[in-house]
């Protein structure tokens, strides 16, 4: 991420102009309804529309967010977004080799682990390998339907905790 926090309204409002309003990345804000407060962004960037490629990127979840049902929900309409209306074939996500909740999130929603690109790139004073994770166009239906079993209410009790992982669907 070209940033991590904002010292100032002014700071974050020129990021903001900068970064969230363009076309590559193009950001989507993810929306409590109930609290009406924004509790995370995630973005589509590397639009690559000739070869139907294009990444999942700038996930950035509030305390809130993580590990929740919402989350899962953001990303799984924004894969049924990328497959089903903008038609691309292939769907990556990349993350920084030391992130294993990244790498964990990727496989649970069904990205296939292809592999590291070492020394990728020069990340904070240090070198930076990348783990690469896609999923295929060919993979979606199989991936959509676990994702909706999942999501679905009569997966979480009265509590809303958790019947079946996404784990255990596979």
């Amino acid at each position: 991420m070209p940033f991590s926090s904002f010292p100032s309204e002014e700071a974050f409002a020129d990021i903001f102009n900068k970064t969230f309003l363009s076309e590559d990345p193009y950001f989507f804000g993810i929306w409590d309804k109930e609290h009406s407060k924004v509790l995370g962004t995630l973005a589509l960037m590397r639009n690559d529309r000739q070869n139907g490629v294009i990444e999942v990127g700038y996930v950035i979840y509030s305390q809130q967010l993580k590990k929740s049902i919402q989350a899962t929900e953001a990303q799984y309409l924004l894969a049924k977004y990328v497959f089903e209306i903008l038609g691309y074939r292939r769907y990556e996500w990349k993350c920084d080799s030391l992130n294993e909740p990244s790498k964990l999130a990727a496989q649970r929603l069904g990205f296939e682990y292809e592999g590291t690109f070492r020394q990728a790139v020069v990340y904070k004073n240090r070198n930076r390998d990348t783990s690469w994770f896609s999923m295929l166009d060919c993979e979606w239906e199989r991936n959509k339907k676990r994702l909706e079993k999942w999501l679905s209410p009569g997966n979480f009790d009265q509590d809303g905790k958790q019947l079946l992982s996404l784990n255990d669907l596979k």
